[in-house]
């Protein structure tokens, strides 16, 4: 049965096809200054977040939603590292959103629908936001845009869906000149907590995104060849895999 549900987690995460036609001409690059002065004051270095705190500030955090809504992406005129900052922040601020508007709530897993809605199978199905004048769902930003058009593994540790098991949330906003080395750091942060994965030299226990994303992770190698790029202990290619449960409850 465990097999089972995470084939079907595999194939939900997974599913990519279509493109997203979210975006607008002759936009600008919005300034993220906003959501980084957010961050800093309510995410601590550990990635937990003061989600009573956001609710405080909720003006200023609808203030940026509002930046990133009314300005989308121009994939012509953006360069790739504008759009990238852009779509990561995107998808953390509306996630944090998506939490404010319902707190107190032990799980993102809890807000999933209640009842059968057409093509809305889980809470990051919902289209709850807007960019660009069109509905928008955290799915779409993930599936559509960050995976399927950056080719950027290291989106995994950058993006947070609220939940203790996923990568820590950076309390500082992606910027289009730093992103490089932002997702650098989170990719090594992430890969070397002991909270989130457990690496020796000859056994590896780690996070189930290493297996609902594995096709993301191995284009260029085996899943070890990836984990060695960050990790601080060297693995041996013959290593046994494992992966962790995955706590869903709340990053609080």
């Amino acid at each position: 049965m465990k097999t089972l549900f995470v084939l079907l987690i595999s194939l939900l995460f997974n599913h990519s096809c279509g493109y997203s036609e979210l975006g607008q001409s002759n936009s600008r690059p919005p300034s993220h200054q906003i959501f980084d002065e957010l961050l800093k004051k309510y995410v601590n270095p550990e990635g937990l977040v003061n989600y009573k705190g956001f609710i405080q500030d909720k003006a200023k955090l609808e203030k940026y939603l509002d930046l990133l809504s009314n300005n989308a992406p121009d994939r012509r005129n953006w360069t790739k590292e504008e759009q990238l900052a852009y779509w990561i922040n995107a998808y953390n601020a509306f996630t944090i959103k998506l939490i404010v508007d319902n707190y107190p709530v032990n799980s993102i897993k809890d807000l999933d629908p209640k009842v059968s809605i057409p093509l809305v199978n889980t809470v990051w199905h919902i289209k709850f936001f807007k960019i660009g004048g069109k509905d928008a769902s955290l799915d779409e930003l993930e599936h559509k845009i960050l995976r399927k058009e950056f080719d950027e593994p290291r989106i995994h540790f950058a993006i947070n869906c609220a939940s203790f098991s996923c990568p820590k949330l950076l309390n500082e906003a992606f910027l289009s000149e730093d992103i490089d080395s932002q997702l650098d750091k989170v990719a090594k942060s992430f890969i070397n907590d002991p909270l989130r994965n457990k690496i020796t030299s000859d056994k590896v226990e780690i996070s189930q995104i290493f297996s609902w994303f594995k096709g993301d992770f191995t284009k260029n190698g085996s899943l070890i060849d990836y984990l060695n790029k960050y990790s601080l202990v060297k693995i041996s290619q013959n290593a046994k895999i494992s992966h962790l449960t995955y706590d869903w409850s709340l990053n609080e």
